[in-house]
């Protein structure tokens, strides 16, 4: 029976002589799943991850650690890796139709977690230092996935879709809020409710110019559209279209139909969209998504556990998504570690649930009208928001705004985790 694909030689890791908890495997090798490996292993588990994608994901746009999250990484080590790969963002600039600054939110020493985060970076490069951060029982698997999972009392066999079957001792389906894995394994009364917000979202890398700066710059203009460009440490430019409707199937269109479709709702407007529909049309990276939240009854069946947006997508409005997959993995493990030999993990998975899900739901908590204050429909909307931006760009209302964004539960302790 053939392995799946391993990762590169120098990424594969031997597992260690120490007694082990168990078996774990992983799906999913973005930000949570990475993350869940290397706490599993430290608390002595042995770790497969298994990543559907042939070749490491490398790519995404800029996400942000906060609030308890930021111990975590503290914890791991981390933090310095993860400041030394920032994107360079120096705050927030709201612009008009013609790129005029409206309000800014420079981001200040001593504010962490302000608009623009001190530990900001890409997607793409958190996954690669939590990845290169698992230790010696990590093993890592790609090109294939899950299709079949069947469990006993004992165990969890899962069937890839190449062929081969294993069996673990644990699951932890780490993948994103569309997770085929968590189908397999959610009876019908456990589905989880999906919350559409009513925006679609299309994020691309667009080749980086002379006039790019180091501020975040976005745009609301009338038509319940938005446009953002921000910065990276790549020498490229991450770029956003937004746009308020109802379901469809933008996000299931193929490529050159998701251009399409973009062109068509933004091309009458100026300023730098059509440099960036150009980049678009000329096959740069572009990743589209129908923002959902995701609310399941419950985050685990048996030995199968869930984790970040599979289990609870906040989507990228709410801006705690990689923070609370960065927690809930930690907390899974401390909870895990604090098992008897031979016990079995339901346990665990209900304290984690009961410290997680007060943080989660506090999260997917959206400020009344979101997202759709911040992208107006009318032209009297639009002009009333940059207004609102202006007042909440004054430093004593700045001030207080920095607490809506401080991330999940931040004065709130972390569990310690078990010697040994």
């Amino acid at each position: 029976m053939s392995e799946p694909t391993a990762a590169p030689a120098s990424s594969v890791t031997a597992p260690s002589d120490r007694p082990s908890r168990g078996r774990v495997l992983v799906t999913g090798a973005s930000v949570a799943g990475p993350a869940a490996a290397y706490w599993l292993e430290r608390v002595g588990y042995d770790v497969t991850v298994l990543e559907r994608s042939a070749e490491p994901r490398l790519g995404g746009q800029n996400v942000d650690v906060r609030g308890l999250a930021r111990e975590v990484l503290e914890r791991m080590g981390l933090r310095e890796a993860v400041l030394a790969a920032n994107t360079g963002e120096v705050g927030t600039r709201f612009v008009d139709e013609r790129g005029r600054t409206v309000s800014e939110f420079p981001a200040e020493a001593g504010e962490p977690d302000g608009p623009t985060a001190e530990l900001e970076v890409l997607r793409g490069e958190l996954a690669r230092i939590l990845t290169g951060a698992c230790g010696d029982g990590v093993t890592w698997w790609s090109g294939d996935h899950v299709v079949e999972v069947e469990q006993s009392a004992e165990e969890v066999t899962v069937t890839l879709a190449g062929g081969d079957v294993h069996r673990f001792d644990l699951v932890v389906v780490a993948e994103g809020p569309r997770s085929h894995t968590r189908g397999l394994v959610l009876g019908p009364e456990q589905r989880p409710e999906l919350k559409r917000l009513g925006m679609h979202m299309a994020w691309a890398t667009i080749p980086r110019t002379a006039d790019d700066d180091r501020w975040w710059r976005w745009m609301s203009v009338p038509g319940s559209r938005s446009v953002t460009l921000r910065p990276d440490n790549l020498g490229t430019t991450r770029a956003t279209l937004g746009f308020m409707d109802d379901p469809g199937d933008f996000e299931d269109l193929p490529p050159a139909g998701q251009v399409a479709e973009l062109r068509r709702r933004f091309g009458d407007l100026g300023w730098e969209v059509p440099r960036v529909l150009d980049a678009i049309g000329q096959g740069e990276e572009l990743y589209v998504e129908d923002l959902t939240q995701v609310v399941c009854p419950t985050w685990s069946a048996g030995r199968v556990v869930l984790l970040g947006d599979a289990a609870w997508c906040v989507t990228p409005i709410a801006g705690a998504g990689t923070s609370l997959a960065l927690l809930g993995a930690y907390v899974l493990a401390v909870e895990l570690a604090a098992l008897a030999p031979g016990e079995a993990p339901a346990a665990a998975y209900e304290r984690w649930e009961g410290w997680m899900r007060p943080v989660v739901e506090e999260a997917q908590d959206l400020p009344p009208g979101t997202p759709r204050l911040a992208n107006p429909q009318s032209r009297v909307g639009t002009t009333l928001f940059r207004a609102g931006t202006r007042l909440a760009a004054l430093r004593p209302v700045r001030a207080l705004a920095s607490r809506l964004t401080s991330g999940p539960d931040p004065d709130r302790e972390l569990p310690p985790l078990p010697a040994g």
